[in-house]
């Protein structure tokens, strides 16, 4: 009896459950495009920056800025901390605050250059990328909104 039950197991089981080969053994693994749009879907449209600047919000970007209070001050006179200051860096010549001590890529990089909204932009995108070697250890805004937000909030302080 036990030798028939482990038959008829064995059977019952091998009906449940199928153990045909695939015609290609592995998984299949989607991975994004150069562009970074998930498989099977399509990129959405790159905004053009200018235009995401006009309709930002102040308010919203005064909050993105508190990702920036750990290392800047936003006041008018305020002390520099670990970065300095940023009370009217927009349009503000690059590496031109006189009490704080610059690495010399943000020097490099900020000879006849200023902190326009476009700059602003591409740097906070990701500042090791524009500026190679600069001291600032932020890893970037990867939302273009936010990132306008904030530009549109520092345009503020003057």
């Amino acid at each position: 009896m036990a030798l028939i039950f482990t038959m008829v197991t064995g059977m019952a089981t091998g009906y449940i459950f199928n153990n045909e080969a695939p015609a290609q053994p592995g998984y299949a693994i989607e991975v994004a495009d150069a562009s970074g749009a998930a498989p099977g879907k399509e990129a959405a449209p790159e905004v053009d920056f200018a235009t995401l600047l006009a309709s930002a919000d102040v308010g919203k970007g005064e909050k993105v800025a508190k990702k920036c209070a750990a290392c800047h001050t936003f006041d008018s006179g305020a002390a520099n901390k670990t970065g300095p200051h940023l009370f009217g860096v927009v349009d503000r010549a690059v590496a031109s605050v006189s009490d704080f001590k610059y690495s010399d890529a943000m020097h490099s990089f900020g000879e006849g250059k200023s902190w326009d909204p476009e700059t602003l932009n591409v740097y906070l995108t990701k500042p090791k990328d524009l500026v190679p070697g600069t001291a600032m250890a932020f890893a970037g805004l990867k939302k273009p909104e936010d990132r306008a937000d904030l530009i549109a909030y520092l345009q503020t302080l003057k």
